[in-house]
């Protein structure tokens, strides 16, 4: 028999709130999670940042691929003051980056989101899924290094996703709308032209679109609207182009009632 349901290179963590998605939350600490993030370079190179959540109802996403260099759960937030715990100092949880070994061929990496209302449950899990089912009696090896620390995949030149925020849109009344704030931090000297922004969604509208400098982190500071409509799920996407050629990381997030 076939093995149809495998996970490769596994890894759990926990993720209960933070600036995004505080609106379920009452708690006096800020943020409460082991891991911020999904981080993702594709067999392509394209650096991509899911920003993590823990939702009402289970989610699992699937970022198709072919020969991955590498994935794993970030805790990119190391600020005491965003957590505000004196015990269980969040501030200083490891990240994990896994790096494979060879071509791992087509594919999926994997993230579920459990809902949790407590921090002592691991409500997240990441793994990279083969495409083709392993078949019984085959042998098959996959090879990969295992990095841990405050930031294991460093690239020196990149511009990176230090913060995803998410509130109220119309401030006048309640309303489905959104507004999404999302900070990128440049590593090095900054781009001589400022990036063009562009944010899609495959359902709800978007609007309001704003990039502009950031001098409180030497990056800029996105931010736009979402209207999800009649709709209870939809998949974001933002992006930065710049005129030079220099690593810029795609914000991707499913939205949730």
């Amino acid at each position: 028999m076939e093995l149809s349901k495998v996970g490769l290179a596994p890894a759990t963590s926990m993720f209960m709130h933070s600036p995004n998605g505080r609106e379920k939350t009452d708690d006096f600490r800020p943020s409460v999670h082991d891991s911020d993030g999904l981080l993702m370079i594709n067999g392509r190179g394209e650096r991509l940042w899911r920003p993590l959540a823990n939702p009402s109802t289970l989610q699992v996403s699937a970022f198709m691929d072919n020969s991955p260099q590498g994935f794993g759960l970030m805790q990119r937030e190391r600020d005491y003051a965003n957590y505000q715990d004196l015990e269980a100092h969040y501030e200083k949880r490891p990240s994990l980056w896994v790096e494979p070994v060879g071509n791992w061929g087509p594919g999926a990496v994997v993230l579920t989101e459990i809902p949790t209302q407590s921090e002592i449950h691991d409500n997240i899990v990441a793994f990279w899924k083969p495409a083709q089912p392993l078949a019984a009696g085959s042998e098959y090896r996959f090879s990969y290094h295992l990095n841990w620390g405050a930031q294991p995949e460093a690239n020196p030149q990149a511009i990176t996703v230090s913060r995803t925020a998410s509130g109220r849109a119309d401030i006048a009344k309640p309303t489905p709308k959104r507004l999404f704030v999302i900070d990128y931090q440049v590593q090095g000297a900054k781009p001589a032209q400022m990036p063009e922004p562009k944010v899609r969604s495959n359902a709800g509208v978007i609007s309001n679109v704003v990039l502009r400098d950031n001098p409180a982190n030497n990056g800029y500071r996105l931010s736009f609207e979402f209207d999800p409509g009649e709709v209870t799920l939809a998949e974001l996407r933002a992006e930065l182009t710049l005129q030079e050629a220099r690593p810029v990381e795609t914000w991707l997030y499913r939205w949730t009632l």
